[in-house]
């Protein structure tokens, strides 16, 4: 499936927080002077304030509550006041995109994504379990910020899927051999030897190495999610329609390997 990284020019891409490729709808930033001594409204997910909502109508109360609940979450948000007021005090350099898909907001400084911090690099893989998910969304998150550090979490991440794969994991070109030998394709494995990921100048899983660059890194990303399909999706996905099949088609399957 294509990829689209998440950028200030573009209105589709793949959204950094449910991951759809759709279309993203731009907003823009515009300012309300607060009253002296007035700070920001923030709602902590433990507070417990009275907001005396018994007082308000049902419709007002119902919204009211949602406002709250909303604002707990800690999320930026869109929310109509009902209110025609507005501001004519423009803030450049701070957007936001909100996706069709899900609604949620990104935001943007200048042409950086700040706001999920997942990064830029194409999804994990959904089928990696979830240590190593959260151990490449934090790569994916640093990827620009530090792409040398991008890549030695990458690397860790191939080193604890290797893991998940029953190999040892101790030694990430010894562990890859192996799973060519079970079935991993030999193209994979030339990948990975071109990126030195293994190799006999292979840098030990986690460590930083200052010949890393942002396309070093990226080139990681895409790797441990072609090993993960090879390995772990393409095998779940052959299973589920093996299943599918009626017992006697089974029963003639298994006849016809004995012979």
């Amino acid at each position: 499936m294509k990829y689209i990284a998440p950028s200030i020019t573009a209105t589709a891409f793949n959204c950094p927080h449910c991951g759809v490729l759709t279309t993203q709808f731009w907003h823009l930033t515009y300012a309300n002077d607060a009253k002296k001594g007035q700070t920001p409204f923030v709602v902590l997910p433990d507070d417990k304030t009275d907001f005396e909502f018994e007082k308000l109508d049902d419709e007002k109360r119902a919204r009211s509550e949602k406002l709250v609940e909303t604002l707990k979450k800690g999320r930026p948000f869109l929310w109509n006041s009902g209110s025609t007021s507005y501001s004519d005090i423009r803030i450049y350099n701070v957007n936001f995109s909100r996706c069709y898909e899900c609604s949620d907001l990104a935001v943007w400084v200048f042409d950086r994504l700040i706001y999920p911090t997942t990064g830029e690099a194409p999804p994990p893989n959904p089928d990696l379990p979830d240590e190593i998910k959260a151990d490449y969304l934090e790569a994916s998150s640093i990827l620009h910020l530090s792409p040398r550090g991008a890549a030695a979490l990458v690397r860790l991440c191939i080193q604890k899927l290797c893991i998940h794969l029953n190999q040892p994991g101790k030694n990430i070109n010894n562990d890859i051999k192996a799973l060519v030998a079970a079935g991993l394709d030999e193209r994979v494995q030339r990948a990975l030897d071109a990126v030195r990921v293994i190799g006999n100048n292979a840098v030990h899983p986690g460590k930083i190495d200052i010949g890393d660059d942002l396309g070093m890194a990226q080139s990681l990303f895409r790797l441990l999610n072609v090993v993960a399909e090879k390995m772990i999706s393409e095998p779940k996905h052959v299973d589920e329609v093996y299943a599918l099949l009626p017992p006697t088609a089974l029963a003639q399957i298994a006849e016809r390997d004995k012979k």
